[in-house]
């Protein structure tokens, strides 16, 4: 399975537009986009990034469905539909723990990507039910042995 995130800057976040196998999906948001990309050397994207503040480098990372989230498996009550497996993007120069989650805005984001609807300057709405559709797509495909990979650009 291929996703692919075409991001959208704006001052202070990034909205974006998210596709599986070629088809929209739904929109995102993240942090800032400071221009870093995958193939930069780590100490550029170290001397680049802000903690918490930043979007991940532009590249294609593998995501697996197999580790689960201190944070989010101690939520029950938003989480128990997967107890804590969250999709974790893999290998992310210079970032650790980079999921794609629920949330509204940049602020909820830590670098992470956050799914749902923009119909809402700064924000993505609609977040959990966007999730759970795109958590049982991904664990769908996860079951099947398909590798599952997200490009950004």
């Amino acid at each position: 399975m291929k996703l692919h995130l075409k991001r959208i800057r704006r001052p202070g976040y990034c909205i974006g537009r998210l596709s599986i196998d070629g088809v929209y999906f739904c929109d995102t948001c993240e942090d800032t986009d400071r221009g870093l990309k995958q193939d930069m050397p780590l100490a550029e994207i170290k001397k680049i990034k802000v903690s918490t503040k930043t979007a991940i480098p532009t590249g294609t990372y593998e995501i697996t469905m197999k580790v689960k989230s201190p944070k989010y498996s101690k939520k029950a009550f938003y989480w128990n539909f997967c107890r804590g497996l969250v999709p974790r993007l893999l290998n992310v120069p210079g970032f650790g723990g980079i999921l794609i989650h629920i949330g509204n805005s940049a602020a909820d984001s830590a670098g992470c990507i956050l799914v749902g609807k923009n119909t809402e300057v700064g924000k993505v709405l609609n977040s959990r039910a966007t999730f759970k559709e795109l958590y049982k797509r991904l664990k769908e495909a996860d079951k099947k042995g398909e590798k599952i990979t997200i490009t950004i650009e």
